[in-house]
């Protein structure tokens, strides 16, 4: 099941949530759950393609990091 939910859980739960908002108001809180999800997806397939393309537009190899000169080895003053 859901987490540990059983089927009883579940009726309590949405009688509550039909006690609480009605019948009349639950496919509009429903309706505006769908829109939101609908453009949430949308935005994430933006990103996505977004940072797809600058992947490809980036050079293909990564620029070479020149290692840093050792310090001269011996007693320190100080």
């Amino acid at each position: 099941m859901l987490g540990g939910i059983g089927w009883q859980e579940i009726i309590l739960i949405l009688l509550v949530v039909l006690l609480l908002f009605g019948a009349k108001r639950i496919p509009e809180i429903a309706s505006g759950l769908g829109k939101g999800i609908k453009v949430f997806k949308k935005e994430m397939r933006d990103v996505q393609k977004e940072i797809e393309s600058e992947v490809s537009e980036s050079p293909k190899e990564a620029p070479k990091i020149e290692k840093p000169e050792k310090p001269p080895e011996g007693p320190t003053q100080g």
